[in-house]
């Protein structure tokens, strides 16, 4: 062996000491399963990303139907995509593996996948909480646990504040509102800036490209969508080339780790994945969530995710509310869901301030009059249907 391969060795060794000492990480040296069939591409793609993943220093199980001969790669032989999946199940059961890569596994209610992709306006990486899964079964109470998943697995990837925002969707607004009331619970929830001139923690569209922030929240099925464009925007859709994949399942009392890439996936990013697995263990990544979840219900998690799941007092219905006179409206209040408008608008008529729906370029919006403005923010603080 070459005196420069040795000093490259001996140079990675001591780097790696001195992490553990300054990190309490594990050693790099994971070992990772992959199962192999059912790729669009082939099982051959998968044995590709193994060998590429190997070649990080990762050590690779790959369970598939025949031997591949590369240093670093194991192969455990099966016949069927069944048979691979009670193969890795085994890996992980017996701790021959800490993690495994598959295109499919059937997270339990309250589990969903935090994706990783890489932003293409600045390269930046971002994570997309979530992926895959169901998080809960309300949507608001969702897209909060999804932050909080988000900020779990950043963090383990090594992002020490990792910034929080949430893509303006459904939901985005209320989950904005329980976020920041554990925020004033003392939970350092970092929010991150839309690169748009208007600012705020609601993401639009630019900032998934600009990767404005280091975790964006969303409902799983737009988070799909996302993962599916950022991976194969430049092949054409047929090919996952760019990325991590859409990652780990995240939950609480979830002690797998289990992250999934798409049946499109290609070797790049399945190499991604088995890195992204590598990573989350050196990072503790289940001390991580503990310590993450522990600190957000000192801080009123339980009585957050509570709230999200307590209607509002229904408003009367509209037929019983008359509407105040008819006054011109120059003033505009933005920030409510698109599905509370018509509610938050009566709730205002039922303080006699006159109020109109409409919609503006980043979302609902209530217009009113300009010398009505204060009150009508505050009656609408007060029930619920805008934030601080």
């Amino acid at each position: 062996m070459a005196d420069k391969e040795i000093n490259r060795i001996l140079a990675g060794t001591f780097l790696e000491m001195a992490d553990m000492l300054e990190t309490g990480r594990q050693s790099p040296h994971a070992a990772i399963a992959l199962t192999a069939l059912g790729s669009e591409h082939g099982e051959e793609e998968l044995y590709r990303a193994a060998a590429m993943a190997a070649k990080q220093g990762i050590n690779v199980k790959v369970i598939g139907t025949h031997d591949q001969s590369c240093p670093g790669v194991e192969t455990v032989r099966v016949a069927s995509e069944e048979e691979g999946h009670k193969a890795l199940e085994g890996l992980l059961a017996s701790g021959a593996v800490q993690g495994g890569v598959t295109m499919h596994y059937p997270f339990p209610i309250g589990v969903s996948t935090v994706g990783r992709v890489i932003t293409p306006a600045k390269g930046r990486e971002m994570f997309i909480a979530t992926t895959t899964g169901t998080t809960a079964l309300d949507r608001v109470e969702g897209l909060v646990r999804n932050a909080m998943y988000g900020i779990a697995t950043a963090k383990a990837c090594g992002v020490i504040e990792p910034t929080v925002g949430l893509l303006n969707i459904d939901g985005a607004r209320q989950a904005e509102i329980q976020l920041q009331r554990l925020q004033a619970g003392g939970y350092p929830i970092r929010f991150a800036t839309s690169g748009r001139s208007d600012g705020g923690a609601i993401m639009r569209g630019n900032d998934l490209l600009m990767g404005s922030c280091d975790v964006m929240v969303a409902d799983s099925l737009t988070g799909n969508i996302l993962m599916k464009l950022f991976s194969s925007y430049n092949t054409g859709g047929n090919y996952e080339s760019v990325g991590y994949g859409y990652g780990p399942g995240m939950g609480e009392n979830f002690d797998k780790l289990i992250l999934i890439v798409s049946r499109a996936s290609g070797a790049p990013v399945v190499k991604g994945a088995i890195e992204f697995a590598a990573e989350l263990v050196r990072g503790n990544y289940q001390q991580v969530l503990a310590q993450e979840l522990a600190a957000a219900k000192r801080a009123g998690l339980d009585a957050v995710l509570a709230g999200c799941r307590v209607q509002k007092n229904t408003v009367e219905a509209s037929a019983t509310i008359a509407a105040p006179p008819k006054e011109v409206v120059t003033a505009e209040i933005h920030g409510i869901e698109i599905l509370d408008l018509e509610d938050a608008v009566r709730a205002l008529w039922q303080q006699g301030i006159y109020a109109e729906s409409g919609m503006g370029c980043t979302g609902p919006v209530i217009l009113l009059p300009e010398a009505k403005i204060v009150p009508a923010r505050s009656i609408l603080r007060a029930k619920g249907y805008i934030s601080e």
